[in-house]
């Protein structure tokens, strides 16, 4: 039974369950509250109603504050239908308006459907009919994304005196914990994305969970700076807000820059909320002085990690906890967790644990059995955090969430990940990868078969494969490998085109490889480990890039030429559009920043992402920090500004 009255309660920060002898299939059964998310929250309001609740550069909402207008615009959506299961779009900057709207849909009892507005129109339009939305909370920034939506349109800040008569009180509930929360589309391997729709109660169970085992009522404001349409944000936002920690809305940027800066702004985060890729990009830009006691625990997921990542942190601030969470979509953020000892390697991957509270895992072999400790199987996952469906999908469903045979639960359900694994003998599981062709770049999730999808959409595209090529140890990318009806020349630039306006940029690949034909195994099917490596670009039209005029600028387009391996490239070619993203930039400026001496900031090369650019900043860098000799041969200090 659940517990439905059970008050907030303050936990204290403890490592995770040590490793045992027995084979851990199912976490702890512990109780959680039996009500909805929102419920809680106005707990935590009641007891707390001053404290700060949403910091957004030098905005602040108290708890007080979030709850009363989150209940202004609940009474708003509730008077135009919103109900149980209804489902209300959400595309909204990461300002106090997206926390204020996704608790104001929960209160007038819907569910929220994640559209970031940095997703292509095509990709959107899609999202808002498979889900038969009719109504949209958007900005003025934001709506144009949708000029084209029949659903009804309401923004925000224009909108607002509109809602601002309503009751501030909150309202009574309506849905139950069986209701939906929120739907987040994911790749589909089919050539469309598909809506993971999540329950109140597999939410609440994971977040009453992380509250005790991350710490959550204690520390500093915990930064949110991904996408509400990518679930690692769920850990971001919501442990905090129901442990009365602040959250601090980061502003959207490539290099993760504005990141950066707020960690460096303020120390002994409650938890920091990463993928891999973004927590190496960190340890690159920041000094070992920076990053002691930045925050009290990196809970780290959204793809598989690697034990080298986290070197520098682990010498830099020994006493950070390092979690390694796993864990679907279609199961809740996180169902599995590692945290890494002093006595771990440094060196292979980092193993995905055990079953948090109310879970099971099970690795069973093709006919759903469940294997020994060191065989390899395919992992499914049993408990309270799976998800309800796929919207409009149900014969998908039908495959994927099945009969869990293990549970005397009635109507339990498993989800299949196409994750193996394999139990070791302490009982701790292992990620060994994919039974299918689903892969991760920089933490999202992407079906090869949808990219595929819209690449052949394209006129002269006869034949194409699509695959994940590590070439740089630590940085993935995805290779295209095309074979057109005629002639090739000109295909890549018109293709990348329609790519960048049908799918977000992380989908579009960052190599197109064109053949005569694609190398086929003896069945006939593509021979993915015959692809050949992408090769270096050749020349546009023949000719080299612009030379460089200075020697800063040599040396920088030689950083440039290594870090891309290309040799056409010159001082005016852009970095990102010549095959460069948040990783390679920061081993970019980490190159440049030994080559020249000069401490150069990341978002220097966002601002500046050309060879050229990026010398000028050097060379007056430079100039400010170089002692000038007088006329008469007295040294003059260092200038300084």
């Amino acid at each position: 039974m659940h517990t439905a009255n059970k008050e907030l309660q303050v936990f204290s920060s403890t490592p995770l369950d040590p490793a045992t002898d027995a084979l851990p299939t199912s976490g702890p059964h512990t109780d959680f509250p039996d009500v909805c998310v929102h419920e809680l929250f106005e707990r935590q309001t009641a007891q707390r109603p001053d404290a700060i609740a949403v910091i957004c550069g030098d905005e602040r909402l108290t708890y007080r504050q979030l709850n009363e207008r989150a209940n202004q615009l609940a009474h708003y959506l509730r008077a135009r239908g919103v109900g149980p299961d209804s489902l209300v779009g959400i595309s909204l900057e990461r300002r106090p308006e997206l926390v204020v709207s996704l608790l104001a849909v929960w209160k007038a009892g819907g569910a929220y459907v994640p559209l970031d507005p940095t997703y292509p129109r095509e990709r959107l339009a899609f999202m808002v009919k498979d889900a038969g939305i009719n109504l949209l909370l958007v900005s003025a920034s934001t709506s144009s994304q949708f000029a084209e939506s029949a659903a009804k349109i309401v923004r925000l800040d224009a909108d607002w005196p509109a809602m601002a008569g309503e009751q501030t009180d909150n309202l009574r509930p309506v849905a139950t914990p069986l209701n939906l929360a929120y739907i987040i589309y994911t790749s589909g391997s089919t050539g469309t994305p598909k809506g993971a729709m999540i329950v109140h109660r597999g939410l609440v169970n994971y977040l009453w969970w992380a509250i005790e085992a991350y710490g959550a009522h204690a520390g500093s404001a915990v930064p949110v700076h991904s996408s509400i349409s990518f679930d690692l944000t769920v850990t971001s936002l919501y442990p905090a807000l129901l442990a009365g920690i602040a959250v601090d809305l980061i502003a959207d940027d490539a290099g993760g820059q504005h990141l950066i800066d707020a960690l460096k702004r303020m120390k002994d985060r409650s938890l920091v909320k990463i993928t891999p890729a973004h927590l190496e990009l960190l340890g690159r830009q920041l000094t070992a002085d920076e990053a002691a006691g930045m925050t009290r625990v990196f809970v780290i997921g959204g793809e598989n990690l690697p034990a080298e990542t986290l070197k520098f942190w682990r010498d830099a601030s020994p006493r950070t906890r390092l979690v390694n969470e796993y864990g679907p979509t279609e199961t809740v953020v996180g169902c599995c967790v590692y945290e890494v000892r002093d006595e771990d390697s440094h060196h292979g991957a980092v193993p995905i644990g055990r079953p948090i509270a109310n879970t099971h895992l099970y690795v069973l072999d093709e006919a759903r059995q469940q294997v020994a400790a060191g065989a390899m199987g395919e992992l499914y996952i049993g408990g309270a955090g799976v998800a309800r469906g796929y919207l409009n999908r149900p014969e998908l469903t039908a495959e994927r969430f099945l009969v869990d045979p293990f549970s005397s639960e009635p109507g339990a359900r498993m989800y299949k990940t196409g994750d193996l694994a394999r139990w070791r003998e302490d009982g701790v599981l292992e990620f060994l990868g994919r039974v299918d062709h689903q892969v991760k770049i920089r933490g999202y999730r992407i079906e090869l078969g949808e990219v595929e999808a819209y690449v052949a959409r394209h006129k002269a595209v006869r034949q194409v494969t699509v695959i994940a090529r590590e070439d740089v140890p630590g940085e993935r990318t995805l290779a295209a490998y095309i074979v057109t009806n005629g002639d090739s020349a000109g295909v890549e630039a018109g293709l990348r085109a329609e790519l960048k306006a049908s799918i977000p940029d992380y989908m579009v690949p960052s190599a197109f490889v064109f053949l005569d034909q694609l190398p086929l195994t003896t069945n006939g099917k593509v021979d993915r480990a015959a692809l050949p490596a992408p090769s270096k670009p050749a020349a546009i039209d023949g000719r080299e890039g612009v030379a460089p005029r200075t020697p800063t600028e040599a040396l920088v387009l030689r950083v440039f030429c290594d870090v891309l391996d290309r040799t056409d490239l010159g001082v005016n070619d852009n970095f990102f559009e010549n095959g460069g993203h948040s990783l390679s930039a920061a081993r970019l400026i980490s190159n440049l920043r030994k080559e020249s001496g000069t401490d150069l900031p990341l978002r220097n090369l966002f601002e500046q992402p050309t060879p050229a650019g990026l010398a000028t900043i050097i060379d007056g860098l430079a100039w400010v920090s170089t002692p000038v000799a007088s006329t008469s041969g007295d040294a003059r200090e260092e200038l300084e500004f």
